[in-house]
């Protein structure tokens, strides 16, 4: 079946399934599992990493869910975990609404086999590299009202996106489009703490063409530029209002988890 699928190549590493095998899933390739252990024998912290991430965006929209926000927008969204964004902010918020985007074939598949929920989620395609025609796509607008506040998730993306591609434009586009009271919540590799282990996973992806581009605290400070930090600020992943449960990690250092997260309100 997913060999019928356009764009599906069973030969090369897949970003959605190396995170998949990382977070400890099932729907991967052999190519997927021997890219993964090559990055993990290089920086063992990417397994932790993989989860810290996971556990992030899953608070951040529990929290926005729990303050009011009933609408999000998750970008890059990846293959489906055993908890996903529309339950999280439905268990929060009954009646919430999600837009799922990504561009993966297999994403996509994946997401539109998800259950039914009444039509309060949508699943479309589209590419971060193009905020308008995410923006105004017509399965994203079934259930997004960008004239109300609405949560858009970058979830390990953005470092994905080379300098080339913008990703300052891609956030303002995003930015403009969001109404009063909107939340941009964001998660982005950076080299800062453990330059070595990102180096080295860098080179992994790089070798399976998949362009990765690291950047620094106060670059990626500079993509919520716009936005008011919510507390506690740009922060390692595990440091953002943590449950005692994702805490367990990173008790010794939470840099291991090789990413920085925050989330910035829109006035």
């Amino acid at each position: 079946m997913e060999r019928e699928l356009q764009g599906f190549d069973p030969t090369t590493p897949n970003i959605a399934r190396l995170y998949d095998y990382l977070l400890g899933g099932k729907d991967h390739l052999a190519v997927d599992r021997e890219a993964a252990e090559e990055m993990l024998r290089a920086a063992p912290e990417m397994r932790a990493a993989a989860r810290a991430n996971r556990a992030f965006v899953l608070r951040a929209v529990r929290r926005l869910a729990e303050a009011g926000v009933r609408q999000f927008v998750d970008i890059g969204t990846g293959l489906p975990t055993r908890a996903t964004v529309h339950e999280v902010a439905g268990r929060a918020a009954p009646g919430a609404r999600v837009a799922y985007v990504d561009h993966d074939p297999v994403v996509l598949t994946h997401l539109r086999a998800l259950p039914a929920d009444d039509g309060r989620t949508a699943v479309a395609e589209g590419d971060l590299r193009d905020p308008e025609a995410i923006l105004g796509h017509p399965d994203v607008l079934r259930v997004i009202d960008f004239a109300e506040p609405v949560g858009i998730v970058l979830g390990a993306v953005l470092h994905f996106v080379g300098d080339a591609d913008g990703p300052t434009r891609i956030v303002a586009a995003l930015r403009r489009a969001m109404a009063p009271g909107s939340h941009l919540v964001l998660s982005h590799a950076t080299g800062d703490a453990r330059p070595a282990a990102v180096a080295a996973a860098g080179e992994v992806y790089r070798r399976a063409g998949i362009p990765f581009t690291p950047r620094g605290r106060d670059r990626i400070a500079e993509l919520l530029a716009g936005f008011e930090p919510a507390e506690p600020g740009l922060v390692w992943l595990p440091q953002w209002r943590p449950d005692e449960a994702d805490a367990v990690d990173f008790t010794a250092d939470p840099a291991a988890s090789l990413a920085l997260g925050g989330v910035g309100r829109k006035a």
